[in-house]
């Protein structure tokens, strides 16, 4: 990885000169002599020293955004990428992702640089919180709704790898959540907003939150206990133009083939595929052929009526936070929180697919329809030699409901203080923390798939049970109250994280060099983390029609020593103002309960240049690492549906079909219509860790001219550049890119794990978590913040920060993507990379108003616009919804998702009520309405939804008091 004797220059900047006031004044930061901890080091230093990126958000930087979570406001920023948000609406009913984290349902994430939620460290004060939990696996990334935006006095991102001094994950970057400390006396902050066309006009989402906030600060003693609670309601996605549909303007062609009435697909006694569906308005006992006819995709059922567009949850959170000062030099210091998550999601009903096409890799796929079933129209046993499968939408069992209630717990307390040597002082702290996340989930309309298959089968093995309801599903409504009760059930899953860690940290000045004194920092961690998934009893045994899952269990212990320093090396010299330089190094040891040892030691080298007092020049080398989640190393096994296009659809792809499956028959194939793959995936115990190198370099310029005019109080331009490249990338393959290279690439080593039945539809696809590949990025970040003197007209602040991702690439199994920044990730396109992002805030402020607003941009993406319809009149191309067209292969076929612009704003006003000082706030998130991007290759609600903001003005209100 990086050699030792690799010196390169070192820094990028800080200079976050700090943002308007949204409640009565401007407000800059400024350069101070106070030496303070800065995330990205231990050593404390002056505020604006440092060799890597840090962007900081004040309280009121969050507080003017009118959003009321960390995660929201963290994904508008333009470093960061698709993360889970509550605008997903998964729990699992399209599986489970292949590294065992579960889905997250109610959850909310950070990504940085795109690199993926679990390569960013999350802090709360310096220490690693816990990880996610959401009932559906063992999380490796933190869930943000699990810390309430009532406690934070800033966040601090470090845009920059970081191993060497906080340890593992710390890939792409850290998130550092500062809580708020000297609080004296008291205050309260309500807001409540919603979709609509105005503050007076609220249709939908609407959002409450309340804030109590307390606190005193003695001589010895400081103590601030905070209260919140939020509430955020549904929205349906029937009620918002381009999700009402699997894909808009496609209608319900691409709906699930599971059908309230039921597709059948079998061979006739001459060997003859049919494909049938009962009559519209048939009812009672059917008969074949006289109560059926030919299925088609207009058939199809638009499950996307049931789904949710922004999730609906409620949380709770207790935080309180008190030191005492033992003597001059010692102090006593805890902090406790605990947090409560109530969040629901839904599915359409719970499909029954069953018989040997159904791809279910379960008991469904064994189920046959007995002749002597009751309600059997086809006058024959439906098995092995004739089935094809049968999809039946069971409205009478209504939707899907997924409950998750997430209870958060985290305590921490130690000791900090000083210890003099001569004339030098040296800091210390020591503390114990634990962490715990548990989750239960309560689905309701799970279907049995045992009992289905003994309901279809032979009569006289239904009636041997008591509890045996034969079962009819055959024609809308068929199916009674008394069928639906044997074969339901109602599932809960439950899930862990913990964390137990102790820490213990000292720093200060060593020597003086010709510059200053050198510095350092050296600390010891010990930690345990460890994580369950406890499935349903049903579902784990496989006899659920739903996702089958496997329980987790797991631990890891880590011991971790570091050392940093630094070294100002000249300084008041021609052209030298100042030189620094610094290192750090960590070993980390890690044990899983596997019995599987593995030893990580990292480094950063760092360089800073000041030629003048205008301009800084910095830049940073460092490697790092990525340990195995306990989801990664001991995920049992889970399965994932995957939407995607079977490339034996395409008749030039034929042949090469043929030769790794044998003889096809592509008619049926293309009547079966498999738009949804079952991947099979699971974790692994002998996962080696990933490794990191990553490069930041650039400079910030502040020039004096500017900041002595009239009008302007100072201006910072700030340019960065990163790469970063990670090796041993922890993944399944990408199925789609997986399918493609095995069919239209012939590259055989792809073609393993995948199998087909009767030379048609996939019934296995294998794709277990390996160390696969590679993974490059590299960009530049610009940021320009300006603020000018208190002018006739108020006070202006500019903030402009972009970021250019130049490139993104994987390499997987030595075959790369090549450059995909700005294209959607194959089957996963909630990954999609907008090549340039900015955001675009301009504030004012004069007397007792202020204003802000802000201007967010995404560039265009580009996607595959084809699908299993290709070459047919309800093709993507055919039906006009591909930008860029192909007259030739509608396989080939281009969809832009064309660039985004997004207002906000915000108008503030401060008074006095009732004796009280008060703020009162109106604003809106996407004042203009502007519309999300029709996405063709989405799985949910037509559009990405860790990419755009959800279609519709937001607005609100808030008020803030305190005496």
């Amino acid at each position: 990885m990086l050699k030792q004797n690799l010196f390169r220059l070192s820094a990028i900047s800080i200079a976050m000169t700090g943002f308007l006031s949204p409640t009565i004044a401007l407000a800059e930061e400024s350069a101070t002599d106070e030496k303070v901890v800065i995330t990205g080091s231990r050593i404390r230093q002056a505020q604006l020293a440092g060799s890597a990126p840090v962007l900081t958000l004040s309280r009121s930087d969050l507080e003017k955004t009118g959003l009321t979570s960390i995660a929201d406001a963290l994904q508008k920023l333009s470093t960061s990428g698709a993360a889970l948000n509550t605008r997903f609406n998964s729990s699992g009913n399209f599986g489970m992702p292949s590294n065992g984290g579960g889905v997250g349902a109610g959850g909310a994430e950070v990504d940085l640089r795109h690199l993926g939620s679990d390569r960013v460290l999350v802090l709360v004060d310096g220490r690693r919180w816990v990880g996610g939990s959401s009932a559906s696996g063992v999380s490796g990334a933190v869930d943000l709704n699990t810390v309430p935006l009532a406690i934070v006095d800033r966040i601090e991102i470090l845009e920059d790898g970081a191993s060497s001094i906080y340890g593992s994950d710390a890939i792409a970057g850290v998130v550092n959540i500062i809580t708020r400390k000297d609080v004296d006396g008291w205050e309260m902050n309500a807001s409540y907003g919603g979709f609509g066309s105005s503050i007076f006009g609220l249709e939908d989402g609407d959002t409450t939150s309340v804030e109590l906030t307390f606190g005193a600060v003695g001589n010895r003693h400081s103590i601030v206990s905070t209260f919140s609670h939020t509430d955020q309601n549904v929205v349906f996605s029937k009620d918002r133009t381009y999700a009402g549909f699997p894909l808009f303007g496609t209608g319900t062609t691409r709906g699930s083939s599971a059908t309230p009435s039921g597709r059948f697909l079998f061979t006739d006694g001459g060997g003859n595929t049919v494909n049938t569906t009962p009559v519209d308005g048939a009812s009672g006992t059917l008969t074949f052929p006289n109560d059926f006819r030919n299925f088609t995709d207009d058939d199809r059922f638009n499950y996307s009526a049931f789904n949710l567009y922004v999730t609906p949850s409620q949380r709770t959170n207790f935080f309180t936070r008190a030191k005492y000062d033992l003597s001059n030099t010692v102090s006593f210091f805890t902090q406790a929180m605990f947090n409560n998550r109530k969040s629901q999601n839904q599915a359409a009903p719970e499909p029954i697919f069953i018989g040997p096409e159904a791809g279910t890799g379960g008991i469904a796929d064994t189920v046959s329809i007995d002749v002597t079933n009751p309600y059997n129209p086809f006058g024959v046993t439906l098995d092995e030699n004739n089935f094809i499968f049968a999809g039946r939408r069971p409205l009478e069992a209504g939707p899907r409901a997924y409950s998750q209630d997430v209870n958060t717990y985290f305590i921490t307390t130690g000791l900090e203080g000083t210890l003099d040597f001569g004339d030098k002082a040296f800091y210390w702290d020591s503390a114990m923390s634990w962490g715990v996340n548990r989750a239960t989930q309560i689905k309701t309309g799970a279907l049995n798939a045992a009992r289905i298959k003994k309901a279809l089968g032979p009569l006289s093995d239904c009636q041997a049970d008591a509890n045996c309801v034969p079962l009819n599903i055959f024609g809308a409504g068929s199916i009674t109250p008394d069928m639906l009760d044997y074969i339901s059930f109602t599932q809960k899953d439950a899930t862990e994280n913990k964390i137990q860690m102790f820490n213990a940290n000292i720093s200060g000045d060593l020597f003086e060099l010709p510059a200053g004194y050198a510095g350092f920092a050296a600390g010891y961690e010990k930690r345990k983390q460890s994580g369950f998934f406890e499935p349903d009893v049903i579902a784990a045994s496989g006899d659920s029609m739903g996702i089958p899952a496997s329980p987790t269990n797991g631990s890891v212990d880590v011991e971790e020593f570091y050392i940093e320093a630094k070294f100002p090396l000249l300084s008041d010299l021609p052209l030298v103002e100042y030189l620094e330089l610094s290192t750090a190094v960590r070993r980390s040891e890690y044990s899983n309960s596997a019995g599987i040892d593995f030893d990580q030691t990292t480094s950063k080298v760092g360089l800073l240049f000041r030629p003048t007092s205008e301009l800084t020049l910095r830049a940073t080398v460092s490697d790092g690492f990525r340990a195995p989640s306990i989801g990664e190393f001991f995920n049992t096994g889970a399965r994932n549906d995957a939407t995607l296009t079977d490339p034996c659809l395409n008749t030039a792809n034929q042949t090469r079909c043929d030769q790794i499956w044998g003889p096809m028959d592509f008619v049926a194939l293309a009547n079966l219509g498999q738009t949804q793959i079952s991947i099979v995936t699971g974790g692994n115990p002998t996962l080696e860790p990933e490794e990191s190198e990553s490069m930041t370099w650039g400079a910030v310029y502040s020039p004096d001219w500017f900041m002595n005019s009239d009008t302007f109080d100072s201006i910072n331009f700030e340019l960065t550049a990163y790469d970063h490249e990670i090796e041993n990338a922890i993944d399944a393959i990408d199925a789609q890119r997986q399918l493609n290279e095995c069919i239209v690439n012939s590259n055989d080593s792809f073609c393993n794990g995948i199998e087909r039945a009767n030379g048609i539809g996939i019934t296995r696809f294998d794709n277990g978590l390996v160390n696969l590949g590679n993974i490059k990025t590299s960009g530049t970040d610009f940021k320009l913040s300006l603020y000018t003197k208190e002018l006739d007209l108020g006070k202006f602040g500019i903030t402009w920060r972009n970021t250019f991702v130049e490139e993104y690439s994987e390499e997987v199994l030595g075959v790369s993507t090549g450059d995909i920044d700005g294209i959607e990730f194959g089957s996963n396109p909630d990954r999609a990379i907008p090549e340039w992002k900015y955001d675009l805030t301009v504030d004012w402020a004069k007397n007792d108003w202020s204003a802000s607003t802000t201007l967010r941009y995404l560039s265009k993406i580009y996607e595959s616009c084809s699908d299993f319809l290709d070459g047919t009149p309800n093709s993507l191309t055919a039906l006009g919804l591909c930008s860029d067209p192909s007259s030739v292969d509608d396989s080939q076929s281009i969809n832009v998702l064309d660039e985004t612009y997004y207002l906000d704003f915000q108008v503030s006003y401060a008074t006095e009520l009732s004796g009280l000082d008060s703020v009162i706030s109106v604003g809106a998130r996407n004042v203009t309405d502007e519309k999300p991007p029709v996405c063709t290759q989405c799985d949910l609600n037509g559009y990405l939804p860790g990419i755009y903001d959800p279609e519709g003005q937001y607005w609100y209100l808030k008020i803030s008091l305190r005496p």
